[in-house]
């Protein structure tokens, strides 16, 4: 069971995380956790980068094309 936080205990853990690590890093840790997210829900999704481009010679009918 998760208990509810209020807006102190949001205050208080935003306090934590100042201390510990210090006000010039959390634009670090927010792009961080930012694209760990992103990267997460673009491997759940099932999306690559690295997809080949169009007219490269290795999609599924530029074989054809090459005989």
């Amino acid at each position: 069971m998760i208990p509810k936080l209020g807006m102190g205990e949001l205050v208080i853990i935003l306090l934590i995380v100042v201390i510990l690590f210090g006000a010039n890093k959390l634009p670090q840790l927010g792009a961080g956790l930012g694209q760990g997210i992103r990267s997460f829900k673009k491997s759940f999704s099932g999306e690559d980068d690295e997809k080949p481009a169009a007219g490269d010679g290795q999609g599924p009918g530029d074989a054809q094309k090459r005989a």
